[in-house]
């Protein structure tokens, strides 16, 4: 039960970093970006037997088989000789290779090579795709209708809905957290709580400095789970295991959760913002507006119509597969040293969820440099495999 425990909240650590492509990387009408950056390395260059994502940038091989991972509801062994990735021993790896391809082909041969089919598409969380409809659970209710293709794609095209300009909730919302000039004067935060994981929780801390620092320590049973971010690199560690560093689609999310003066930079982060009216977010009526980002995947911010705080984030990591959405749900807005922060938030992702609860926070305290540092290897890890 013990070791359950500890692993529950592993995956739980790994799930604190959001996806949402660094700078530089392709639109989301790109099907296979390439490595085309000075001095990234490619898949091939970096990892042993690539075949059917040869070219794509090394740094989003891993994005790539968690898109992987998700669509099909498997865990890497299903495809791959633990210890032994490079391995083509398992079937499923060359048919994952056969569907990859026929993807591929599919977009570039019927959709101009825009990614419209994934491997979400067929598979929606099963091995085997769903081929036969499914029957009708229970009566439907209602006449709403789904949206058509064209209005999902409006939406980030950016055509305007009604309601306030966007920049005018972009203002209301800053101002309800107490405006610049306060939100400049936070330097660091320290915060104490709980993460609850299914039906488990244990302690929480987690270290913010600015500019761009955090680090949250999960206190599992067997030892701290470690997400990290030093403004520049992340990693995160697991108890017995060395830390693994965060890839392409994980960093642009960690420095927006460390940045401690998120809704004062809001406004430059984005090419353009649009509203797209509104929607319900728990109890919440919110105004939706999508803003896109120059070389990154949009963010979609769902601002409550009464007080303008945020309620929610959604943001997307870019794989050569297709998008991994990551939405927050912030709860329990309370005033900390002048401004207003959330107390509760809940992360969700295709492969799990969590929430946070504070109990504690201070700010403009000091945080020492060594919080941020990256452990050394636990000793089975720095021996390195067994010849």
């Amino acid at each position: 039960m013990k070791k359950q425990l500890a692993s529950a909240f592993a995956v739980a650590a790994l799930l604190v970093v959001g996806g949402v492509a660094i700078g530089g990387a392709k639109t989301q009408s790109s099907a296979t970006p390439a490595a085309n950056a000075a001095g990234t390395k490619k898949a091939e260059e970096q990892f042993k037997n690539i075949q059917a994502l040869k070219g794509i940038p090394a740094d989003q091989l891993i994005p790539a088989m968690q898109f992987i991972s998700t669509s099909l509801g498997v865990e890497c062994q299903f495809c791959h000789v633990e210890g032994a990735f490079e391995k083509d021993d398992k079937k499923p790896k060359q048919t994952a290779r056969t569907m990859i391809e026929m993807m591929f082909a599919i977009n570039k041969d019927n959709f101009e090579g825009h990614r419209e089919v994934t491997c979400y598409s067929c598979h929606r969380g099963s091995p085997d795709p769903i081929a036969i409809p499914l029957v009708m659970a229970a009566e439907m209710k209602g006449t709403g209708e789904a949206k058509k293709p064209e209005e999902t794609k409006n939406e980030e095209a950016g055509k305007e809905a009604s309601g306030p300009p966007a920049d005018q909730l972009l203002d209301k919302y800053l101002q309800a957290v107490g405006g610049a000039a306060a939100i400049e004067k936070i330097t660091s935060r320290v915060m104490k709580g709980t993460i609850t994981f299914g039906d488990r929780n244990v302690p929480i801390d987690i270290f913010s400095r600015d500019p761009d620092k955090r680090v949250s320590f999960t206190h599992t049973p067997d030892g701290d789970s470690v997400t990290a971010f030093d403004g520049h690199e992340g990693w995160l560690g697991v108890p017995g295991r060395a830390a693994r560093e965060m890839h392409g689609p994980d960093i642009d999310g960690a420095s927006m959760d460390a940045d401690l003066h998120f809704a004062a930079h809001l406004r430059e982060m984005f090419s353009e913002v649009h509203v797209q009216g509104t929607e319900k977010v728990g109890d919440h009526d919110a105004y939706l507006v999508i803003g896109q980002r120059d070389g990154k995947t949009p963010l979609r911010l769902y601002f409550d119509e009464r007080s303008g705080l945020l309620v929610r984030l959604v943001r997307y990591g870019e794989t050569p597969l297709g998008r991994m959405p990551t939405q927050i749900d912030y709860e329990d807005y309370r005033d900390a040293g002048g401004v207003k922060i959330p107390f509760r938030w809940t992360l969700a992702r295709p492969g799990g969820r969590f929430t946070i609860q504070v109990s504690e926070v201070k700010e403009n305290v000091p945080v020492d440099d060594a919080k941020f540092a990256r452990p050394p290897a636990p000793p089975e890890a720095q021996k390195g495999p067994a010849k």
